[in-house]
């Protein structure tokens, strides 16, 4: 006679909870009627996934919301929260979420608001000493014709442990455009920064000025934003990508920059002098642009290891042969091989002078689908 062995019930609590956090909550209650061992396991998960979209109404999900929590283990703390609705941000289950999870020290807190119209969302009326990781994204309700622009935002309550914050569409509220203490300095403990499609009510200068911040990544802020200023002494990694505004930034101990975009990068700096690399690619750089490309690679002089997309080294050489022809330590650049299949050319360390013109070599490479490519600028 045969036995089937059910190992998954074997399993302890916290592998079984682990396992159920991949699945929405709903799921997770589901598993209650296999046996008596599953009947509660769900009612002690530290994880928690609601999503709206699960219910045919949003009342539906409301009376689920409030079963979930009134039945669930008060004892048990909630390490993290997936929250997915439509609709406001003023409805009752999400504020019955967010209380319940700030009161039983979250960790870790992703909303997803599915915009039928711009919102506010309320994150300013909670404050937490537990909370290390916020995601809030707002995104178009895939079932919704009108066109929305995000979810409005105030950071004026205090999050002291936060280390790690992802917001996209979002608008800020506050008052505290111009201040260097600045929208996040309510975050004391901010390490990671990522912001997509991004703007400042009433501001065309968005600002971000912390002390602490390590990585910064800016991804396509909304038209209003026409300047980005940037102070952060302990910023390390900086990532912009498809944000073709000025940028005025400040961070000497810059280590890792990179940039992608359709259009050149406006960028004033202080210096990045302790800067090891940089990855710089621009889609359709126009010839026009070349001097602009030539500031841009100016202030990266400290890097010691630089990648360019072929487009750029295209119009940087037509740049030098324009402008350095008459000089006698300057023969011509010369770019061989630079076939349209090849996107990247990465430069070593001390070509950067010939930029101010002091150096008589530049010597670039890079293999792709086994084509390699060389541009040299030879003294005369």
């Amino acid at each position: 006679m045969n036995v089937e062995i059910d190992r998954l019930s074997s399993l302890p609590d916290e592998l079984i909870h682990k396992i159920l956090s991949f699945r929405p909550i709903r799921d997770a209650i589901g598993t209650s009627v296999l046996s008596s061992r599953w009947r509660f396991i769900w009612t002690s998960m530290p994880y928690l996934n609601f999503s709206s979209e699960d219910f045919f109404t949003l009342p539906e999900f409301s009376k689920f919301v409030t079963h979930v929590l009134s039945r669930r283990n008060n004892l048990t703390e909630v390490y993290s929260v997936k929250l997915e609705f439509r609709g406001k941000a003023s409805q009752l289950f999400v504020k019955r979420i967010l209380n319940y999870a700030f009161s039983h020290n979250v960790q870790q807190l992703n909303v997803v608001c599915l915009l039928e119209n711009d919102i506010e969302f309320p994150i300013s009326l909670f404050s937490s000493k537990s909370l290390k990781h916020l995601s809030l994204e707002a995104v178009e309700y895939k079932y919704h014709r009108r066109k929305a622009n995000g979810c409005f935002i105030t950071l004026t309550s205090t999050w002291e442990a936060l280390t790690t914050l992802n917001l996209h569409s979002v608008t800020f509220c506050d008052d505290i455009v111009e201040k260097c203490t600045g929208i996040f300095s309510k975050c004391a403990n901010l390490k990671n920064l990522t912001l997509t499609q991004f703007s400042m009510m009433g501001s065309d200068t968005f600002s971000i000025c912390h002390p602490q911040l390590s990585n910064l990544t800016l991804v396509s802020a909304f038209y209003n934003v026409k300047v980005i200023k940037v102070v952060a002494p302990q910023l390390e990694n900086l990532t912009i990508r498809s944000c073709e505004v000025e940028h005025v930034i400040s961070a000497p101990h810059l280590v890792s920059f990179l940039y992608k975009g359709y259009h050149s990068l406006r960028l004033s700096t202080n210096g990045f002098h302790s800067l090891e690399k940089a990855d710089i690619c621009v889609s359709y750089p126009p010839e026009a642009d070349a001097h602009q490309i030539v500031c841009l690679l100016q202030h990266l002089h400290n890097v010691k290891f630089l990648t360019l997309n072929l487009e750029i080294v295209e119009v940087f050489s037509y740049y030098l042969n324009k402008h350095f022809h008459n000089f006698e330590n300057y023969k011509k650049v010369e770019t061989k091989h630079l076939r349209k299949e090849a996107h990247r050319v990465c430069l070593h360390g001390n070509f950067f002078e010939t930029m101010i013109g002091t150096c008589i070599h530049i010597k670039m490479f890079g293999c792709l689908r086994s084509q390699r490519m060389w541009g040299n600028l030879s003294k005369g």
